[in-house]
């Protein structure tokens, strides 16, 4: 009896565990059969993270080894070209598809979650301190994501965390704004008010009935703010306000090759610009396809459309 009930949980926990390891695959065939773009953008993001982690798999060379072949053209043995010091253009991009994703990984989820925190609480209390919350995010609203780096550079001298910490302060105040307006309504529905009359504090009353409702919104943010994420540290890159040479990053590739030849070849703009493309228009489907998933009516109408 005993060696049967051990076979039947040892089964149960097979199960258990099995079904735990289809679930990653059932979700991404629901969410392809709402939108198919949407399928191609998760493919295209998990592709780009496999290349952020391994990267010395996929680059056929050293980002910083140079190579006599100054400014070559794409050939056979070099795909994507060399630059003006004679590094192979495809394997600094690669490595630098590490440097885009981490900035917009950390960047986001601190700030977002920050933002997340405080739209919460700011939305749940009102009064008063929704009025002073609102106003020092208008305030922050003001200040230019580039203004904000110049200065951080001009205190640190530059370098990773200065970006990240400037789109960290860029993202706090627009996802505290959206997520104010969802906590505003959920904190007026009727199960809030049971919680407080039978004398639920005010903390968790926001961390188990209010934050919940507020992650749809939240996870659609995030999405869409990971494309903003990598676009803002090329920009700053490319300005070279951001991370240094010779660590490649596929903003300081533009702006290198810029600030060496007024007019350079196609393969070093095009290469980094495709990559930029590729990556901010995955997110930004990827979160628009999120929306639609994440709305119960209109994804009910996607996959009757399947």
């Amino acid at each position: 009896m005993s060696q049967a009930a051990d076979a039947l949980t040892t089964r149960d926990l097979y199960d258990r565990g099995l079904h735990y390891a289809k679930a990653p695959f059932q979700f991404y065939w629901r969410f392809a059969r709402t939108s198919r773009l949407g399928g191609v953008a998760v493919t295209m993001i998990l592709a780009l993270i496999f290349v952020a982690f391994f990267p010395w798999i996929l680059s056929p060379y050293d980002p910083l080894e140079t190579f006599p072949y100054i400014v070559a053209a794409p050939s056979g043995e070099y795909w994507l070209g060399n630059d003006y010091l004679g590094r192979d253009v495809l394997s600094r991009i690669i490595w630098g598809t590490r440097v885009s994703l981490f900035v917009a990984f950390v960047s986001v989820a601190v700030g977002d979650g920050l933002g997340f925190s405080w739209g919460v609480t700011t939305g749940y209390y009102g009064g008063w301190f929704d009025l002073i919350s609102q106003r020092i995010g208008d305030a922050m609203l003001g200040l230019p994501l580039i203004i904000l780096a110049l200065l951080l550079v001009l205190a640190t001298g530059g370098g990773l965390w200065p970006v990240i910490i400037a789109i960290i302060v860029a993202r706090v105040p627009d996802t505290a704004r959206l997520v104010r307006s969802v906590s505003l309504s959920v904190k007026e529905m009727t199960y809030v008010d049971g919680a407080r009359a039978v004398g639920v504090g005010d903390l968790r009353i926001m961390v188990k009935h209010v934050a919940p409702q507020c992650l749809a919104v939240l996870m659609v943010v995030s999405t869409l703010g990971l494309g903003g994420a990598i676009f803002a540290e090329a920009a700053l890159s490319f300005l070279n306000m951001g991370v240094k040479a010779p660590t490649p990053t596929w903003g300081n590739m533009l702006g290198g090759i810029l600030s060496e030849r007024f007019k350079p070849p196609w393969w070093l703009v095009m290469s980094p610009g495709i990559a930029i493309t590729l990556a901010v228009l995955s997110f930004n489907l990827f979160g628009d396809a999120m929306r639609d998933y994440i709305d119960p009516k209109l994804r009910g109408r996607l996959e009757a459309r399947f």
